[in-house]
């Protein structure tokens, strides 16, 4: 499996509109591509995640070909995948799910074909089979991979969540989470319950999109290019880096609520769906044990903070997130065994609040 090209951060610029388009087709690779994130190892056994291939941009412009309009667009996601989580969190606290309905997958993965090996994320057949997860009433799709395959009948490339799905021209819009959450963050305020709310604002940009490379590199791939690393040397690599951006992110926050000062911004929510997965899940099943989150007192605290911020809390589904890493990479944790904790309540206080004044 050759896979050599980071995931793309360059994410949509909104004052941008005649580029609403980066790619009209996914590019059909001639060799094998990945087709789950479990699969983007390089030949020197380090994780290295390949592009997003639809990258359709969805504007406020009424003339744009995918202009915003309440009903049209469709998020997939699974509550188990912090990218998915991301645009999810986006979804409830611009207060955006009137316009834009979302459907959950089932967290672990399972055959998408009958006739090949592939795992991937599919949907129950019914709202009882798996709680939590939806059939896709939009498409009647079986699994993610339908959708693609929907979308372009020859795609090749991994079958990834989030999905934003334009239910008028039947196709994907884009299928990267830092496209996804710019659009949801402006495009659609015209329909936001909550459209003042700006986690992308001009004065701060600079230092969102400094601190999202970083933590980005560190922190949010991080963590996958310990657990995926498949030879010492690139694992060791990684979890240096990896402690080292948890460290720097703990040392701006003894000074300051948020990342970027005092309000919340885009920087934090990507941030968040790490921190929140980091000892259920990653300590243990990616091998980022040198520290646990709540070992970090500003960490902990301030993702005690977000988790309560309005809407949050319920972008989060431990039971999900905690059976789909444990029983769906055999590779790494063949049994599917899922440990019993540690059951952290982020619903506790927190300290956040002197920061305030």
């Amino acid at each position: 499996m050759i896979s050599l090209l980071p995931k793309p951060q360059l994410a949509f610029r909104p004052q941008n509109k005649s580029s609403f388009l980066l790619f009209q087709h996914p590019v059909k690779y001639k060799f094998q591509m990945a087709r789950s994130a479990a699969e983007e190892t390089a030949d020197s056994g380090a994780f290295s995640r390949t592009p997003s291939s639809f990258r359709n941009i969805i504007s406020r412009d009424p003339n744009s070909p995918f202009p915003a309009e309440p009903g049209r667009y469709h998020l997939y996601i699974a509550y188990a995948c912090p990218w998915a989580c991301r645009c999810l969190s986006y979804l409830k606290i611009k207060g955006l799910e009137k316009a834009i309905a979302f459907t959950p997958v089932k967290p672990k993965w399972e055959k998408t074909k009958a006739d090949e090996e592939h795992l991937g994320w599919v949907f129950p057949a019914s709202d009882t089979e798996d709680p939590g997860a939806e059939p896709d009433t939009v498409n009647g799709a079986k699994s993610i991979r339908d959708l693609y395959e929907l979308a372009n009948a020859n795609y090749s490339g991994k079958y990834s969540v989030p999905v934003l799905w334009d239910k008028k021209l039947k196709t994907i819009v884009n299928n990267e989470s830092s496209d996804i959450i710019r659009m949801f963050n402006t495009e659609f305020n015209h329909l936001a319950e909550n459209p003042a709310l700006n986690l992308y604002p001009p004065h701060s940009q600079a230092q969102i999109d400094e601190i999202n490379e970083w933590v980005y590199d560190g922190i949010n791939n991080g963590v996958y290019k310990c657990g995926f690393a498949k030879k010492q040397g690139p694992y060791d690599e990684a979890v240096k880096k990896l402690f080292e951006a948890l460290d720097r992110c703990e040392e701006i926050l003894s000074k300051q609520r948020y990342l970027c000062g005092s309000a919340l911004t885009e920087a934090d929510i990507r941030l968040f769906v790490t921190l929140i997965r980091f000892d259920e899940v990653y300590t243990v099943h990616f091998k980022c044990n040198k520290k646990m989150v709540r070992e970090y007192p500003n960490l902990f605290n301030y993702t005690k903070d977000i988790f309560q911020t309005p809407g949050m809390s319920s972008t989060v589904n431990m039971d999900h997130i905690k059976r789909h890493y444990y029983g769906s990479h055999p590779s790494i944790d063949p049994l599917g065994i899922i440990p019993a904790g540690p059951c952290v309540d982020y619903s506790l206080p927190h300290d956040r609040d002197r920061f305030s004044a």
